[in-house]
């Protein structure tokens, strides 16, 4: 279990989780002081907004047989309509027609076959679909940026053929791309195109559209945060297959997960890969690690190497085409904070000296421009790309705009606020715990409770006195109507 000072941990479920249409659900509980808070719950592994997959399960909850039957079927009807090997029999009748035939539904995101027109004749067509567009499908999809489940922010062309020389250049031969489809469908375009490329790729993403596009050997529908192949057993085969290693096949993983999903999630599902391909190893790698590139904001580092001691985070920032402030170019506080980790040695990962990269000697490693040696620390310690600063106080390194705050004791902005972070519950003003874990929250909630009950009962009586009022004004009208109609009989 991974608890902070207050809010959510994540444990290890054991077999037969329940299910949500992502796949088995992981199970939470809530936190404070480290410390186990309340009963223990299931909720969706992708999703971490209810709005998009509402599951919840407590897990000591015993669910009736009619409720488990409901789930199945809602968990069925939230399937794609066709099956990977259908999409597959699509794509090549779709190949065969004429270009001018070719129709792609931009609202449904569907390639569609001239049968499937009416059906569709409402909704917006992209019109002769080429073999080119059908080889860049990310090109045609438009990206899901839920940051917290798909964040599909596509790698520039700068980042994506950097990635390419790069793994080429350490001798890499099969990539297993772990939610990177620009990179996978720029490996399959060239071993397409040029007879001597020999790099292999295979995509495991959680979007199933890419299946329109790929064979059940070059695109697995997967779930980076449970380890869920949605193909079964069939699809955990092709996967155990491509990272079979050959004589001179060597494997690298690459992944590119969403910036806000859980660390610890995506930590355990990669370290699951990394056992199936130790399990397809013979010989003398049985202790060795998989190969990986895992592409993540450098704010993460510590949470990374906490999970992965071996890795080291590179100088090189990664941007995306659909990202507003992920790209390369920009100076200061606007780079894009998006870094490669690795457990490959620093020393062999060449950076592009023309984009001001150099290599460190003392650091044996390649490093941004400027991020320059620190004598006292021993070490280029900048993280963003700029020019850090040593405070003698702190004793290390500090972003240039940080100054030492005598009252924080430690390095901060000018202009922060003099109190610590983890300072200051919201409900009792105490330290070491949030205000959804406050002792006091109960006691709080009651007070709340009697004076909402209170003005209720105010809103009550001044209705009751309000109807009160009306009601004898109403009668005394009625009792001077009537009298004025007797009058009105005896005239």
């Amino acid at each position: 279990m991974a608890a902070g000072p207050g809010g959510l941990a994540l444990l290890h479920a054991s077999a037969g989780a329940p299910c949500c249409p992502h796949g088995p659900a992981l199970l939470f509980v809530r936190t404070s002081q480290g410390k186990e808070e309340g009963r223990r719950f299931y909720a969706c592994s992708a999703c971490r907004d209810r709005k998009d997959c509402n599951f919840f399960q407590w897990e000591d909850e015993k669910v009736s047989q009619t409720r488990l039957a409901a789930r199945e079927e809602y968990n069925r009807s939230h399937q794609a309509p066709c099956t990977h090997r259908q999409n597959v029999e699509r794509y090549k009748n779709f190949v065969l027609l004429p270009l001018s035939k070719r129709r792609f539904c931009q609202e449904c995101q569907q390639l569609l076959l001239p049968t499937e027109w009416e059906e569709h004749s409402g909704h917006q067509f992209l019109y002769d679909i080429s073999i080119a567009q059908l080889k860049s499908p990310s090109q045609l999809l438009y990206p899901l940026e839920n940051k917290k489940t798909n964040a599909q922010y596509l790698f520039a062309d700068r980042s994506c053929q950097f990635l390419l020389d790069l793994i080429i250049s350490l001798g890499f031969r099969r990539v297993l791309s772990v939610g990177t489809p620009r990179l996978h469908e720029l490996i399959q375009s060239k071993a397409s195109q040029e007879e001597n490329f020999r790099v292999r790729s295979l995509l495991l993403d959680i979007d199933f559209r890419y299946s329109q596009f790929y064979t059940e050997d070059e695109f697995c529908h997967y779930n980076m945060f449970n380890h869920y192949f949605f193909g079964g057993e069939a699809a955990h085969e092709t996967c155990r297959k491509f990272l079979h290693q050959d004589k001179d096949e060597r494997v690298i993983m690459v992944t590119d997960p969403p910036f806000g999903g859980l660390v610890e999630a995506l930590a355990s599902s990669f370290k699951k890969l990394m056992a199936m391909w130790k399990d397809t190893e013979k010989g003398g790698n049985k202790n060795q690690e998989m190969p990986m590139f895992w592409i993540f904001p450098y704010f993460f580092e510590s949470r990374i190497l906490e999970f992965f001691p071996s890795f080291s985070m590179m100088d090189y920032q990664v941007d995306y085409d659909n990202h507003a402030l992920y790209k390369h170019g920009k100076t200061g506080r606007r780079q894009s904070p998006v870094r490669i980790f690795t457990n490959l040695p620093p020393n062999v990962i060449v950076l592009p000296a023309e984009e001001g990269y150099r290599f460190c000697a003392i650091c044996q490693r390649y490093v941004s421009a400027g991020n320059h040696h620190c004598e006292i620390c021993n070490s280029c310690t900048s993280k963003d790309g700029r020019r850090w600063k040593h405070c003698a106080l702190c004793k290390k390194c500090v972003k240039p705009s940080w100054f030492h705050c005598n009252k924080c004791n430690c390095c901060a902005l000018e202009n922060h606020t003099c109190e610590k972070t983890d300072v200051g519950c919201f409900v009792c003003g105490k330290a070491g715990h949030k205000r959804s874990t406050c002792p006091s929250l109960s006691h709080t909630g009651a007070s709340h409770k009697t004076g909402r009950k209170q003005r209720q009962k105010t809103l009550k009586r001044v209705k009751l006195g309000v109807w009160k009022s009306w009601a004898m004004k109403r009668a005394v009208f009625s009792r001077r109507k009537t009298k004025k109609k007797k009058r009105d009989v005896t005239t």
